[in-house]
């Protein structure tokens, strides 16, 4: 008889595990301290190789269902500079958390999982015991705190499906999901002693008066009801291999948000621990042997993708740079592109 996974942590990862599991017949118990739907700061940004990850598992089908929409094109801007919109290399997928999370916990159910909702673990992590909790929380780095916010709009004309705007304290994401709606997602760095700064969410996200992100929401209608905030973000590039548990997603190490590829990550990582943990179910791998594995693949597939995108967000947060970077993917196409690749 296959022995039971507990998976502490019921997000993308968390949930992804636990259908891959049930999908070979692994007894299957998630808690989860929230409860759905419930909406999660985001970039509700789907790319890279965690498409292959939902296709393997047939989500793809399960997403497209949700109202998932495709990302063909991007553009770049700063308060002054911008480019034209360009094609992806690839297609992304953009769907809400709060829709794509409780598709996935219903699914999960459906293949007989036990879903334990509204509850925080308590026990000990120990053997049988994944830990999907999420992200590694830093209060404070060289005297800045990291957080984000999230909210979705409407009334809102994009110039591509995906827009970046660089601002000297940050970067806000703008792309198109389902229901007709836009996700207005942003990355901001705060000083301690920072004095002057905008006193609420909306001013945050606006950006700078003239800029082209703050014509883009001059006339938006904001869904209150979906704002959320999160800060102690670690991004700093973290090793599976270096966690005494056998972790996913988040868990194992954040890569910034820049990027994009961040649930494509999480989808990932919970890809590459399923057969694993189907073995130790199975008294094919001990507990050591199933971390081991899991941990050397996780560090394989993203040792690449976190150096550059560590690289790439340094550069992008230095004002200096930010007008000549945007002018240089507006001239050099091949330049965005291989940023965007090498990150996936």
């Amino acid at each position: 008889m296959a022995k039971p996974v507990t998976i502490i942590g019921g997000g993308l990862a968390g949930l992804t595990l636990g259908i891959g599991l049930r999908q070979l017949d692994v007894p299957v118990v998630i808690h989860e301290a929230g409860t759905y739907p419930r909406h999660r700061v985001c970039g509700e940004f789907i790319s890279g190789r965690g498409q292959t990850t939902l296709a393997r598992l047939g989500l793809d089908e399960l997403l497209g269902q949700a109202g998932a929409v495709s990302a063909k094109t991007a553009a770049f801007f700063t308060a002054t500079k911008s480019t034209i919109p360009r094609a992806l290399p690839s297609a992304a997928i953009c769907l809400s958390r709060f829709t794509l999370d409780a598709a996935l916990a219903k699914n999960f159910r459906e293949l007989g999982g036990e879903l334990i909702v509204g509850q925080r673990f308590v026990g000990n992590f120990g053997e049988g015991i994944v830990r999907a909790t999420g992200r590694q929380v830093q209060t404070e780095k060289n005297g800045a705190r990291w957080f984000g916010l999230k909210v979705h709009g409407r009334n809102i004309l994009l110039a591509a499906d995906l827009e970046m705007h660089a601002s000297a304290q940050g970067y806000v994401g703008l792309c198109k999901i389902n229901g007709g709606e836009v996700n207005v997602c942003g990355l901001f760095r705060k000083q301690a002693n920072e004095t002057g700064a905008p006193k609420n969410w909306c001013e945050r996200l606006y950006g700078q008066p003239g800029s082209p992100l703050h014509e883009r929401l001059a006339n938006a209608e904001f869904d209150e009801d979906s704002f959320c905030a999160i800060a102690g973000l670690s991004l700093q590039p973290q090793r599976a291999a270096a966690r005494t548990e056998i972790c996913v997603g988040d868990t194992i190490t954040m890569i910034p948000p820049v990027t994009g590829n961040g649930m494509s990550m999480a989808f990932e990582s919970a890809g590459l621990a399923i057969a694993p943990l189907a073995d130790w179910s199975r008294d094919v791998l001990s507990w050591d042997e199933t971390h081991q594995k899991i941990a050397r693949v996780c560090d394989a597939a993203f040792a690449r993708r976190l150096a550059w995108a560590k690289w790439l967000q340094r550069i992008l947060l230095m004002p200096a740079l930010q007008n000549p970077l945007v002018a240089l993917a507006a001239h050099n196409n091949r330049f965005w592109r291989l940023a965007f690749e090498r990150t996936r």
